[in-house]
């Protein structure tokens, strides 16, 4: 099982298809040994990654050169080969098997059920795991309400961010006038470090499909549309592909199953505005207008896609529904916690040793997330937050590690449990900094239809940037704690309602590094170049030359095996010279 995923195809997984194939034939393997093409793995940081089956034997970070020796010695000889197995960090032996490898086995996979184990394009693998048994058993022994029963009793909620129950969603359009009605799939994944939705699309096409028949069966619908953005090429291809062969299955289309069912799915491509993730910008996007949101004064369910009856879901709540049909609400609900059922994806990126994929039960902690699965920071850093829920998220410091993980729980926190991104931070990373960075990815993502958040956004960014260049005023935290209130309250959609988010959450929890910006004119994790300069500790310095040699302004001066010095008129203040210094002789004051 090679994996094909996003990250797996930039490291050239097909190269090692090939080169297996090769081997196989020069061996005369091929009738004994198959190669199948999978969907992401999840363990993004460690590709090109293969899995042997039956055994689960784990090769990671392979290159085409390493594959002659691994055919000859596992397939031929019956010898898997240890040099090429995931080895934790901090540890000298290699875990075989990727089920007792830390981040594959503290995961519940119900979402990523068959990660790594089908090739996404062929339907014929997903139906061997009990693919499309849901929807048979929906739509030939449950009638439409029983089926919104049974979502309404799992407590499942929309994994798209706000959480809001999906089957009242449902049960609203069911029983609103106007036909027809829509079913839409919201694939358009734009927040910083989010892959889960586009992973989703690229490796198990099948259960969102699935996911939507059923859907439509208990709305009345005869038609959806999956909106995915245009940068998801992988993502569109196979998830077309799945349409075609569903197609030709009789699983959609005129009479699905033999029965007076039809339904069919068409994808709408978006051209990658993150408004349009907001519900009502993406319907006006598929239906051929600006993508800019709408008061909401009436439901989408009562008046959404040309204005007809309209459920509008995540593609991991969607991929979500088959499992609960398939093995009951109360199975379900047994899953995470009193009110927030079952389980959620996570791209967990950052400053951690293991990035990557995860689906984990809710309720789980933020601590066992980043130190059981992450195995800790990179180089064993000080953690100092982790940032939830996108960009409109917000940055929950080490005081929160033990904060489990749910959608009531994060908001009080002052984050969100959002589309799910993860982004993990150490001790190097500035917080003001980084709420200027989701700041200025937010103001150049707003559609400008309302000033608040197109004017309070930008008048937020402006003034962090000037904290962040040493000009920062006694009273800007209040002023960016009232601009944050009014754009919070005054926005028309989601974007800006949750966009002062990153600053108030950093203003929360670290506002000591707001002080040092303003009071000290210092930035305390040496990040603001305005208020930094770069010096080497003479009692560290070995006159290696290293940093002399990488410096691009030829700022260092320095005898070999002398001390060195930096000319402060000349340093640009790039950092280069911290990043190659192995004796941590320079110093940022």
């Amino acid at each position: 099982m090679v994996c094909a995923g996003t990250g797996c195809v930039s490291a050239k997984c097909f190269k090692i298809k090939e080169a297996l194939e090769r081997e196989l034939k020069k061996h005369d393997l091929c009738e004994e040994v198959q190669i199948v093409m999978t969907g992401c793995n999840g363990f993004c940081a460690q590709g090109p990654i293969m899995v042997v089956q039956p055994e689960g034997i784990f090769y990671n970070m392979l290159k085409e050169e390493d594959i002659p020796h691994l055919v000859a010695e596992h397939f031929l000889k019956g010898r898997p080969v240890k040099k090429l197995m995931f080895t934790p960090p901090q540890e000298k032996a290699p875990v075989p098997l990727m089920k007792d490898i830390g981040f594959f086995s503290k995961q519940s996979l119900l979402i990523l059920r068959n990660r790594g184990l089908i090739d996404p394009e062929n339907i014929d693998e997903y139906i061997a795991r009990n693919g499309y048994a849901a929807f048979s058993k929906a739509v030939t022994s449950m009638a439409p309400d029983e089926v919104i029963a049974e979502i309404r009793n799992s407590g499942l909620r929309g994994r798209g961010g706000a959480g809001f129950p999906t089957a009242k969603k449902w049960e609203h359009c069911r029983h609103a006038p106007g036909e027809p009605k829509y079913i839409i799939c919201n694939a358009d994944e734009g927040d910083p470090g989010c892959f889960q939705d586009r992973s989703i699309l690229e490796g198990d096409p099948h259960s969102v499909i699935e996911g939507m028949l059923i859907g439509a069966y208990a709305i009345g619908s005869r038609h959806g549309y999956i909106y995915v953005r245009n940068e998801y090429p992988l993502a569109i291809k196979r998830f077309s592909t799945a349409l075609s062969q569903a197609r030709q299955y009789g699983l959609l289309g005129d009479d699905v199953l033999g029965t007076k069912f039809s339904f069919d799915i068409s994808i709408s491509r978006g051209a990658g505005a993150f408004v349009c993730g907001e519900s009502s910008a993406l319907m006006a996007s598929i239906e051929g207008k600006i993508g800019e949101p709408r008061y909401k004064h009436i439901h989408a369910t009562e008046k959404g896609l040309w204005d007809k009856p309209t459920v509008l879901n995540n593609v991991k709540t969607w991929a979500s529904v088959p499992s609960i049909i398939r093995h009951g609400a109360e199975w379900f609900a047994k899953i995470g916690t009193e009110t927030s059922k079952g389980t959620m994806v996570f791209s967990l990126v950052g400053k951690i040793k293991n990035t990557g994929l995860i689906e984990v039960p809710m309720g789980i902690s933020l601590r066992e997330i980043i130190y059981d699965i992450g195995e800790g920071l990179i180089g064993d850093r000080k953690f100092k937050a982790v940032q939830t829920g996108g960009p409109s998220g917000g940055c929950l410091p080490e005081s929160c590690l033990d904060l489990p993980v749910d959608y009531e729980s994060l908001t009080e926190a002052g984050s969100m449990m959002g589309s799910g991104g993860m982004i993990v931070l150490d001790e190097d990373n500035c917080m003001v900094d980084v709420a200027r960075y989701f700041l200025d990815f937010l103001k150049g993502e707003s559609c400008g239809k309302c000033t608040a958040c197109r004017d309070g956004i930008e008048a937020m960014y402006e003034c962090l940037n000037d904290i962040c260049e040493g000009k920062g005023k006694e009273k800007d935290i209040e002023m960016l704690e009232e601009l944050a209130g009014a754009v919070k309250d005054a926005s028309l959609c989601g974007l800006g309602a949750s966009a002062p988010n990153p600053v108030l959450s950093t203003i929360r929890y670290f506002r000591d590094e707001y002080d040092a910006h303003i009071r000290d004119k210092k930035c305390p994790a040496g990040v603001c170049k305005a208020l930094i300069q770069y010096s080497i500790d003479a009692e560290k310095c070995t006159g290696c030359t290293l940093c002399a040699k990488k410096c691009p302004s030829e700022a260092i001066t320095g005898e070999r095996k002398a001390k060195h010095a930096i000319d402060l008129e000349k340093c640009i203040k790039c950092g280069v010279c911290r990043e190659v210094c192995k004796f941590k002789a320079v110093v940022v004051n």
